[in-house]
């Protein structure tokens, strides 16, 4: 199948009038519906029938640690300059790795795809980087052409660095520019020269990489029209493979470090709005194909070749090129995302040594997922993915009895596809959804309407819209 989407489409009321809070469905079920209940035998159960129906694997690590805080950053970190806090986190994440390995039919099940986030990976010293690539690499069977990433700190980095991540066997890298204003920086905490960015970018290509991401960020404090054109435009002259532009979310209820950001230097939404406009129109002039959300990509890379051929998926580290993939992850906070379980590991360090000291798996909360969340996954992921869905290849799928086709199971939601067609943000027709170019910019709202869970829950858990 070869899918053909037409350029996005910016329409300010409408973006204004769906700019409430809703999930990123990185996942389905969300991963606020993890629960402390979740029982380790169903994790185990779960990683058994991957073996038997030889599932193939996705390796997350998670480094937690950075010296200094990013104002701006929602993820689970650890903030500390003593370096020495490492060493035992190396340790139990290496004997997390072994336990895991154990739970793995390692003839059976190949890595076709891995990455290591956080935090700064590149906290860990080279010494430490390759210890822990070996402990993984012997313990799982990876595929000759596995995709292998890596999200870097660029302030740190130097030429050897970069040079032995590839040497190792890292093909994928991505570092974050946030924005490349010096007030702006220092506004977040976030002080890297633009020299510094574009000496990384040199010493990875010349190392080889196959394929670069960068991040910005829109909606920080100072920001504006003119100061974020000239952010993309020096992004473009960088010439990434890949660029994601993320909304920042103010949370600072959630996320107390973000009370450092002074409020009242926050772009106003109309002017976020003006931003995310000229963003959209100077990548795509530029070469960038919007591939969905927050994510762009040249025409020949691989997020963008997999979307055209209807093959692009998302899971709990975005888009993917990897179908049906069990996702296993390592270390502190990290998500594993089973065909039909999801767990978290603890995200506080005590906890995380404690239950490997124990023995026992350090899951700290999980999901086990019933046929209906698999089947609104499925319609929710495709919709996400390749903008549209098939309802005669849904109910095909999943054997709808002929008294339970799709428009009978999913009756409670045809009011609200309903009036996301009235919108002009999807088409309905018989047999399909397709959404329109106007309703790309706002797929998370379409997702949501096939979205069980989210009927009873308070949305400020979750970040807006746009």
């Amino acid at each position: 199948m070869t899918v053909s989407l037409p350029a996005v489409q910016f329409d300010s009321a409408l973006l204004r009038k769906y700019d409430y809070p809703v999930p990123r469905y990185t996942s389905y079920p969300p991963a606020t519906e993890l629960k402390p209940e979740f029982e380790e035998i169903d994790f185990r159960a779960s990683l058994a029938v991957g073996n038997y129906k030889k599932t193939p694997l996705s390796l997350y690590c998670h480094i937690p640690f950075c010296e200094t805080p990013c104002y701006f950053c929602g993820c689970n970190t650890v903030i500390t300059q003593r370096r020495e806090i490492s060493e035992p986190y190396l340790g139990y994440t290496l004997r997390h790795i072994r336990q895991m390995a154990g739970l793995v039919d390692r003839d059976r099940r190949s890595v076709n795809q891995m990455h290591w986030g956080g935090g700064t990976p590149n906290y860990l010293s080279l010494d430490q980087i390759e210890t822990l690539w070996h402990e993984i690499t012997q313990n799982f069977r990876f595929e000759d052409n596995a995709e292998v990433s890596i999200e870097v700190n660029p302030r740190p980095l130097d030429r050897e660095y970069i040079r032995v991540l590839r040497q190792l066997g890292f093909n994928r890298i991505s570092f974050g520019i946030q924005d490349f204003n010096p007030k702006v920086q220092e506004a977040i905490n976030r002080i890297q020269p633009e020299e510094t960015l574009f000496n990384v970018m040199d010493w990875v290509r010349a190392a080889g990489f196959e394929s670069v991401n960068v991040d910005l960020i829109y909606g920080l404090p100072y920001q504006s029209l003119q100061t974020f054109r000239d952010t993309i435009r020096k992004t473009i002259k960088l010439n990434p493979d890949r660029i994601a532009v993320f909304n920042f979310a103010y949370v600072p209820w959630l996320k107390p470090i973000q009370r450092r950001i002074p409020q009242e230097a926050l772009p106003e939404a109309s002017e976020k709005l003006d931003i995310l406009k000229m963003t959209i129109e100077e990548l795509t002039e530029n070469g960038y194909q919007y591939i969905g959300m927050d994510h762009f990509a040249k025409p020949n890379d691989e997020l963008a070749v997999a979307q055209q051929q209807g093959q692009l998926h998302r899971n709990f580290q975005g888009y993917t090129t990897k179908p049906e993939s069990d996702l296993v992850g390592f270390g502190v906070t990290s998500i594993s995302m089973l065909n039909d379980v999801y767990v978290q590991n603890y995200k506080r360090l005590k906890e995380f040594y404690r239950t490997i000291d124990a023995g026992v798996l350090p899951i700290e909360r999980g999901v086990s997922l019933s046929k209906e969340d698999i089947i609104r996954r499925t319609a929710i992921m495709e919709l996400m993915c390749q903008f549209q869905l098939s309802k005669d290849d849904l109910q095909e799928k999943y054997h709808l009895s002929f008294d339970e086709d799709f428009d009978e199971y999913f009756f409670p939601e045809r009011s609200e596809l309903k009036r996301l067609e009235a919108d002009g943000l999807v088409q309905l027709s018989h047999n399909h959804i397709q959404v329109t170019p106007i309703g790309r910019l706002l797929i998370r709202n379409i997702a949501a309407a096939f979205d069980a869970y989210l009927r009873q829950k308070i949305t400020a858990s979750f970040s807006k819209g746009i």
